[in-house]
């Protein structure tokens, strides 16, 4: 089980409980035989909270297409997978990262719009840390992460 994505989860629960707007994330359970399009999925009536989120914890400054994303059991790369689920269900998008420097030094998460996403996969090989950084942070608190805003800033 991955920690991060619970600690997202977490999140933005904790946001919702202090926003005016109602909503609920919650994760998908894995199963073996089963396909899961993305980690984390958030309901709400308000359609700027319709979320899917794809959570990736890695160590390093840069997240790589090839290395951390996988292919299906027909060839499909879970990008192409994501963005086909986000169109047939109407969700916005999202891909979290946690960037791990290692013991001692702090995490950083970042939540990067899905369109985003899409733009490097096209042209590049992967995405910094720094090019998260132009998106959306998630603030490290203890040991929990807090949502200031769910929009860029």
């Amino acid at each position: 089980m991955n920690n991060y994505e619970l600690d997202v989860v977490r999140c933005l629960n904790t946001f919702f409980s202090g926003a005016a707007t109602q909503g609920f994330a919650y994760r998908l359970k894995q199963a073996k035989f089963n396909s899961q399009y993305v980690d984390v999925l958030v309901d709400s009536l308000d359609p700027r909270y319709y979320l899917a989120i794809e959570c990736k914890s890695i160590k390093g400054k840069k997240i790589y297409f090839s290395q951390h994303f996988h292919n299906d059991k027909n060839g499909i790369h879970q990008i192409d997978s994501i963005s086909s689920f986000l169109q047939k269900t109407g969700r916005r998008g999202y891909l979290s990262v946690e960037f791990r420097a290692g013991p001692g030094r702090p995490k950083e998460a970042f939540l990067m719009p899905w369109d985003q996403v899409l733009t490097y996969y096209t042209t590049e090989v992967g995405i910094t840390q720094d090019e998260f950084r132009e998106h959306i942070t998630l603030n490290r608190s203890q040991n929990e992460y807090i949502l200031p805003a769910l929009y860029p800033k």
